[in-house]
């Protein structure tokens, strides 16, 4: 049998997208480049040409083609009731992050296994009330965790289990967000203000907080500390030369600014480059005279120090585990490497040092050191979006959680260390993992 006849006598897994933006997009690409374990059969997307686009790549019935995600679901409750099979196996949530919990709530009350992009929501309340919904409707449950599901990190994860380099006592983990990345997502962007969305350490770095606990398992985070603040992006560090002028197009310093929008967009586009960062911009594809147009109207196109943003530009937290091992994080905004991140693991007989693409082990009893090249097997994240998808599709084909190596609970417990990571740098001090969840569930019955 060849392998494509192998691939289409498995079950084919049908799946929803509810959001098509560059999140949303990235996920279904799985189902192009792997056509025979999935296929996207309906979408629901607010922006015309954006939703017009998706629903042409991926050949979606017009009739399950939806403008909102509420005439999604409604479409499903209708087919339940009257066929008695839901629209699809699965649905991908990749709106925005403050939609989480209603949508993911509301479809797992329907049935639908859901892969929720990350974060899982943007309080701990919301998490909770996520947990007990997928957990009351029995189904698969899959997390945007995407650092996981690479190839690079699944062969340092293979190398920690197999205890070859002894027990792991440290992990050192930079995220180096990119200088243009963090003035386009969190200054200009949706996730700029907490406000509407939430702070930078849960809505970009949750995945590496979670891929420090997935590392260290069995042990568990039991203190926390964290220090951080929005330093550079505010009107105090505003050029002289600039001042009184709000957009870029307009800067006399515009040449000389690092974060200029003509430069990341504008510029981009005039190379035919039309991809992430510039496609957020419009509806539908780039060119030079509607990318104008946002830059001149859009939040895009104004000063970075002068936008409406409040969220932390670098952050560093400590984590102290149950087995007494230590981990340290650090997020920045202002690097040249675009979320390439670099690890440092201490073992007791060894050590991996990576950068997300390689990495090295150094095993201190034969002195020997070893490069390994992980296979990149294309899409973000080093390969991690395309494993995500990969592994929830076979879990829920073959109806089994384990394939995601994860679950909601284990979802959930990583996101409260970042939740308390968070008031540790509010608040000034150490928080106590537990004491943190046990404050939060005595609040939920409050």
């Amino acid at each position: 049998m060849t392998a494509a006849a192998a691939n289409e006598s498995k079950q084919l897994v049908t799946l929803a997208v509810v959001g098509c933006g560059q999140r949303g997009e990235g996920y279904a690409s799985y189902a192009l480049k792997e056509p025979y374990p999935c296929k996207v059969v309906a979408i629901a997307e607010p922006r015309k040409n954006t939703c017009r686009l998706f629903a042409q790549a991926h050949n979606v019935d017009a009739a399950l083609v939806f403008n909102h995600w509420q005439d999604l679901l409604q479409a499903s409750a209708e087919t339940i009731e009257t066929l008695g099979r839901r629209l699809a196996d699965g649905v991908i949530v990749a709106v925005q992050d403050n939609m989480h919990r209603d949508v993911v709530m509301a479809f797992a009350a329907q049935g639908y296994h859901i892969l929720c992009e990350k974060p899982m929501a943007i309080t701990a309340r919301d998490c909770f009330d996520m947990e007990a919904a997928v957990k009351k409707a029995g189904i698969i449950f899959g997390m945007g965790h995407v650092l996981r599901y690479s190839p690079y990190t699944k062969a340092i994860t293979e190398i920690i289990r197999s205890g070859t380099l002894g027990e792991l006592v440290n992990a050192v983990h930079v995220e180096p967000v990119g200088y243009y990345h963090f003035a386009h997502s969190y200054v200009r962007g949706n996730w700029a203000k907490e406000t509407g969305s939430s702070f930078s350490l849960l809505t970009k770095s949750c995945h590496d907080i979670d891929i420090l606990c997935h590392w260290l398992l069995p042990a568990t985070p039991i203190r926390v500390s964290s220090f951080g603040s929005l330093y550079h992006f505010k009107k105090g560090q505003k050029p002289a030369a600039a001042s009184g002028v709000l957009r870029c197009l307009q800067c006399p310093v515009e040449r000389e600014c690092p974060y200029s929008a003509k430069k990341i967009y504008l510029d981009a586009v005039c190379r035919g480059h039309i991809s992430w960062p510039v496609s957020v911009l419009v509806d539908g594809v780039p060119d030079i005279e509607n990318v104008t147009y946002a830059l001149q109207h859009g939040p895009y196109g104004q000063c970075v120090y002068e936008s409406d943003n409040d969220v932390c530009d670098h952050q560093v937290v400590n984590i102290e585990f149950s087995s007494g091992a230590t981990a340290s994080f650090t997020m920045v905004a202002h690097t040249s490497l675009i979320c390439e991140r670099q690890t440092r693991l201490h073992f007791t007989n060894g050590e991996i040092v990576g950068d997300m693409s390689t990495f090295t082990v150094t095993d201190f009893r034969t002195g020997r050191k070893t490069r390994h090249y992980p296979n990149n097997e294309g899409g973000g994240h080093g390969g991690g979006d395309l494993g995500l998808v990969s592994a929830f599709v076979e879990a829920v084909r073959s109806n089994n959680q384990a394939c995601l190596d994860t679950n909601v609970s284990e979802i959930l417990k990583s996101h409260l260390t970042v939740f308390a990571a968070e008031s540790s740098r509010r608040e000034g001090r150490v928080v106590d993992c537990a004491e943190y969840e046990k404050g939060v569930r005595m609040a939920l019955v409050a």
